[in-house]
């Protein structure tokens, strides 16, 4: 049993927030989820889901009620509006923010490299700034940013993506998760910047070819140029300064290998789950409906 500070989940419906929120009821910790849309949600049975909306700060003050510690997933691409919700959260009496933050971001320097890590980098100022205490989450890459490649292995047994030989960490979202409920239930964790990361880095064509292991099918890789995925993801509307900045950013971690970490395991004593563990985990995902 954790100790009982009640806690509230903001990005409660996201891939880490749906496991931030089923440890912390599983460990029987009072906690609350914040959605936009609380009918839709589909969070476990017996988790308290109240409305609220990032973009309307006046929206979280009821979900704020009597809490003490959040967990914080900043969904838009600037922090233009954060100073106004960590307004709300402090001033509702919540004294803890565990946030979840970026590897990329880079200590101490004004500009970062790419937009996301630009806002990640934000963020984090505010919270210092701020009267609350914090945690950082600085995870690397997501194993779960791999689904997008779902429909290409579904169809065709294929992976078109550039920088094949980009080799990443990726972190299981559950090891993301687990870290979070350490920090949010347990004293010791503030001020705290962890970097968060799998325990093995692999190649972005030997993930794909993981992927294939786990659902028991071949996956091949097929390099696609950079310029044509630039033109893809602008033809999906994507905004050309963060096409630019992934795109340059995948570019840097293809020429220089993502460092791999041992913080999930010092944090919660288990090690790190396998990007391998984490493509059993999902197989249905990627194999074909029957």
């Amino acid at each position: 049993m954790v100790e009982q500070k009640r806690i509230l989940v903001i990005g409660a419906t996201g891939n880490v927030g749906r496991q931030v929120v089923s440890r912390l009821r599983d460990a029987g910790a009072a906690v609350r989820a914040l959605a936009r849309d609380p009918a839709s949600a589909g969070l476990p049975d017996g988790v308290e889901v109240v409305r609220g909306d990032l973009s309307a700060p006046d929206t979280l003050e009821a979900a704020l009620d009597g809490i003490e510690s959040v967990f914080l997933v900043w969904p838009f691409l600037t922090a233009e509006d954060a100073p106004a919700v960590l307004d709300v959260i402090a001033g509702r009496g919540a004294r803890h923010v565990v946030y979840l933050s970026s590897t990329g971001v880079r200590e101490g320097a004004e500009k970062q490299g790419d937009p996301i890590n630009q806002f990640h980098a934000d963020m984090e100022r505010l919270l210092e700034k701020s009267e609350l205490e914090w945690t950082f989450l600085r995870a690397g890459g997501f194993a779960t940013n791999t689904l997008q490649w779902t429909e290409q292995i579904r169809t065709e047994g294929v992976v078109r993506a550039p920088f094949g030989s980009t080799s990443r960490p990726l972190i299981h979202e559950h090891d993301i998760a687990a870290v979070a409920v350490r920090a949010l239930t347990e004293n010791g964790h503030g001020g705290a910047k962890y970097a968060l990361t799998g325990p093995r880095a692999l190649t972005t064509a030997e993930q794909a070819h993981t992927i294939g292991e786990a659902i028991g099918r071949p996956v091949r890789f097929e390099e696609v140029p950079q310029e044509a995925v630039r033109e893809q993801m602008l033809t999906q509307g994507w905004p050309g300064e963060v096409v630019d900045g992934i795109l340059n950013a995948q570019a840097d971690m293809a020429a220089a290998s993502e460092p791999v970490t041992s913080t999930v395991e010092k944090v919660t004593g288990t090690p790190a789950r396998t990007f391998a563990q984490w493509a059993a985990d999902h197989a249905d995902d990627f194999r074909p409906a029957e």
